[in-house]
């Protein structure tokens, strides 16, 4: 099989492909035009970060499979290769626990005001009240979707006196010792921290808008390293200076390109310097998923799925 890489990942994905018997070719060079005259006898596409959108996909007609190197397919027509019996994979099993740690990391920094005061003592400062902070210990954090990040950052909340709930619109039946399932409602009410974990859609775009920062029943800390899109930026902001959120982690912002590989060129953009001054947000470059050890099992993740559909190969 023909297995086409537009993007670059570890490269024990294409090893293990070529091993198998299958023809690995690096696309990820190639733009424009010229990668679109090398799809033609593609039977299979590596993406990582790359738009495939349907006129892209129609120059593949033999294509049999789309394998993303991570966790969200927004980037990839998904529809498209519906009509067209084209498999998708993805691989969040490589990157949760990156994610994950990586959520409990900005979430201490936040509620110990560690970059404040990190700049702080840098000048000379050493102010002991105001950067006091809170602890974990006791309060009740709410995981809203219940996939492979939830559940990581869950099992990395073990072992910090909290009380873990969830809520997934699409699975139930989940709870157990260290999650108990409720309601959204319920999860609003009763969450002194919300970590969102849901794959951006139509249906998640503005997830959490001020009518869901509204219904919290008391001030929370808010984290997003899901999808830039889902949080409402502006209502996030208003919420901050309302006191209805005390603060935030964001891996990832609604100023993203779509390829997510930085921000859209409006740097002067009012509402993206109002995040930039608030010291109550702590902001990280899309980065939570991006570990020396990720990097490596996204891509072996991926050739063990293809290779279970696929191998040995086939034409």
């Amino acid at each position: 099989m023909k297995v086409n890489f537009i993007d670059s990942v570890h490269p024990v994905l294409s090893t293990r492909l070529s091993v198998a018997g299958h023809t690995c070719e690096d696309l990820s060079e190639r733009s424009g035009d010229d990668l679109l005259a090398q799809l033609n006898d593609s039977e299979g596409l590596v993406v990582r970060s790359k738009m495939l959108d349907a006129a892209t996909l129609a120059h593949a007609p033999k294509l049999k499979f789309i394998a993303r190197c991570g966790a969200g397919m927004e980037n990839i027509d998904r529809a498209w290769c519906a009509d067209h019996g084209i498999r998708l994979y993805s691989s969040p099993e490589g990157n949760r626990d990156a994610v994950a740690e990586h959520a409990v990391g900005m979430l201490l920094s936040v509620m110990n005001h560690m970059p404040r005061a990190d700049r702080e003592v840098r000048a000379g400062i050493w102010d002991r009240i105001n950067n006091s902070g809170n602890e974990l210990g006791g309060k009740t954090v709410g995981i809203i979707g219940f996939g492979q990040m939830g559940t990581a950052f869950a099992l990395r909340l073990q072992g910090f006196g909290v009380k873990v709930i969830a809520h997934d619109k699409y699975r139930n039946g989940f709870s157990n010792e260290q999650v108990e399932e409720v309601s959204l409602e319920e999860l609003q009410e009763r969450s002194d921290i919300i970590s969102l974990h849901l794959p951006l859609t139509a249906e998640t775009d503005r997830y959490a808008d001020a009518d869901f920062f509204s219904k919290c029943g008391k001030p929370v800390w808010f984290i997003n390293t899901a999808r830039g899109p889902l949080t409402d930026t502006a209502a996030l902001l208003d919420a901050i200076e309302a006191g209805k959120v005390l603060g935030a982690c964001l891996d990832v912002l609604e100023f993203e390109e779509r390829t997510l590989l930085g921000l859209k060129g409006e740097m002067n953009n009012p509402l993206l310097q109002r995040l930039f001054a608030n010291e109550n947000v702590l902001l990280s470059p899309h980065v939570a998923g991006v570990t020396k050890e990720s990097w490596f099992k996204l891509s072996n993740v991926l050739a063990d799925k293809i290779l279970n559909d696929f191998s040995p190969a086939v034409s």
